[in-house]
């Protein structure tokens, strides 16, 4: 059997992120893909990687070593999707001169993605009913059923329980797909993770590794944490794409960024709610004593000299902002991932 794949510090089967919402998704992805024969329905804007979902749960399932076939059911006409799913025996109809199987059986013994699935028509809806319920598939022209095994993973961005209301969708198939509920954040409601995203972008995209790294301002970083993403992780990955492109080796600023993600005004205040008010770096040093220097004819101790002003620097900003290391790392101009480590290397409270 093949490896399952790990979660890290950073993402899980494909997807990154380090914020609340998405450890809570990677957990209950991992809880689902054990249990390996229940049907899930992905719900979630465009863009939010909900195919990505659906391939880490097959990928970490019993059926791993099995055919993970995804169905786009609003990219297939609806005269094709059937013959598509179902599959068609020889002389079903003009054209068909021999049998073929459908998507539903060869992702038998592994996972059916139904991607769109709010934009299947009512007969098709029927049709995927049996599936689930009877598990046998019934070719086009045929009369004889076959017996299936497969996980059904259903996605969509529609309100489904809303196209039942409207009767455009199957009351009794939605809940048959809705056993396993699971919703994709946008990423608007996960910040924190944008910074982390960019960077695994930036990596993705400089193809030439000899070639100085293209970075993120920190003003233009923060304009692009503010922006609201209606494209979710997509919009941010063809963004970055460009920018790469663009200003390959350089530093992208503020007025280098594309009109709309100019969000300035935003910068002006912080993205969450801190214990205490953040002060500008400039006061948080004029708040610092240096340590006092003892001049002797053996020289001075450079390096703990620095050690220490560099202890004040961390624990005055750590006080300013009620111990919220996001925000200590601002007024220090330094990354969050670089400020914890400085506290775990020197001992210091935090």
């Amino acid at each position: 059997m093949a490896a399952m794949q790990m979660m890290t510090t950073s993402g899980y089967g494909g997807m990154i992120g380090q914020s609340s919402q998405m450890l809570e998704l990677f957990e209950l992805i991992s809880c689902v893909a054990e249990e390996g024969d229940s049907t899930v329905l992905i719900q979630g804007e465009s863009g939010t990687g909900k195919e990505l979902i659906a391939r880490a749960i097959h990928e970490n399932s019993p059926r791993q070593e099995g055919h993970f076939v995804p169905v786009n059911c609003a990219a297939i006409p609806d005269e094709l999707l059937e013959s598509e799913l179902f599959g068609y025996v020889k002389g079903a109809f003009t054209g068909a001169q021999q049998s073929k199987i459908g998507r539903v059986q060869f992702a038998d013994g592994g996972t059916l993605f139904l991607d769109e699935i709010g934009d299947m028509k009512p007969t098709l809806q029927a049709k995927l009913l049996r599936v689930l319920q009877e598990r046998e598939v019934e070719q086009v022209g045929g009369v004889r059923p076959s017996k299936v095994d497969v996980r059904v993973i259903a996605a969509t961005h529609q309100n489904l329980e809303g196209l039942v209301a409207d009767g455009r969708f199957r009351e009794d198939l939605y809940y048959r797909l809705a056993v396993i509920p699971i919703q994709a954040p946008p990423l608007r409601e996960r910040r924190d993770d944008i910074v982390l995203l960019i960077e695994k972008f930036i990596d993705r995209f400089s193809r030439r590794k000899t070639d100085r790294r293209t970075t993120i301002d920190p003003i233009a970083m923060r304009s692009l944490q503010s922006y609201g993403w209606p494209g979710n992780v997509r919009e941010l990955e063809n963004l970055i794409q460009r920018l790469v492109i663009l200003h390959r080796g350089k530093k992208v600023t503020l007025k280098e960024l594309p009109e709309k993600y100019r969000c300035e005004g935003a910068l002006l205040e912080p993205l969450e709610p801190v214990a205490a008010d953040p002060q500008p770096a400039e006061e948080v040093m004029a708040a610092i004593v240096p340590p006092e220097v003892e001049w002797c004819a053996a020289g001075l101790d450079f390096n703990s000299l620095i050690s220490e002003f560099e202890d004040r620097l961390i624990l005055e900003a750590l006080s300013r902002t009620g111990g919220n290391k996001k925000e200590a790392a601002r007024l220090l101009n330094l990354k969050r991932t670089t400020l914890i480590e400085k506290i775990k290397k020197k001992n210091l409270p935090g």
